[in-house]
């Protein structure tokens, strides 16, 4: 195989692994001896450096790495600040609402009213600040207590809790029936 094939999937194997890589994986993954491996990846840094592109490749003890290059630095930064647009999906929605009207609420609690693992919906409304940890309840195991934000009231331009829309007794009890069949299966 000739060098530009070797470096093509060295590159593609520091891309991908994200994480250093030891010189000694490289070489048994592309099954070649360490100092052919090691020239490989030092003609390919050359390349990177020589063509000054905005990756680089770096050793960090007997490993490598994909990274930018500093040039790129400031950049990087300014994409970084830009506010990320938060999406809330349909079983996000659903938990911040149980969330919301239940508050106080456990985890557990949410789960049982969704019938499903919530772990990960509750979590991406802690990332987007719409949902914070409020303590802990007192009982075995101590669960952590869920509520919303003050981003919560104003990403759905609320002044207080009291102004969240009541549902209606016809919605309740139609709750209450599918809740009940539920059980009934």
């Amino acid at each position: 195989m000739e060098n530009e094939k070797y470096k093509t999937i060295i590159e593609s194997i520091l891309f991908t692994m994200g994480n250093s890589v030891e010189l000694e994986k490289i070489a048994a993954a592309i099954e070649l001896s360490f100092d052919q491996t090691k020239h490989l990846i030092e003609e390919l840094a050359k390349d990177y450096e020589e063509a000054d592109r905005g990756m680089r490749i770096m050793e960090l003890e007997g490993a490598y790495q994909m990274c930018t290059s500093q040039n790129t630095y400031e950049y990087l930064i300014r994409i970084a600040k830009q506010p990320k647009k938060h999406v809330l999906t349909e079983v996000l929605l659903e938990t911040l609402s149980i969330i919301a009207y239940k508050q106080p609420v456990t985890k557990a609690e949410i789960e049982k009213i969704r019938g499903v693992s919530s772990g990960h919906a509750v979590s991406k409304l802690v990332e987007y600040s719409l949902v914070s940890e409020l303590g802990r309840l007192d009982a075995p195991g101590r669960p952590m207590l869920f509520g919303t934000t003050e981003e919560f009231l104003r990403s759905f331009g609320i002044h207080s809790l009291e102004d969240l829309p009541e549902m209606s007794p016809l919605q309740i009890e139609e709750f209450k029936q599918e809740a009940e069949a539920e059980v009934k299966i």
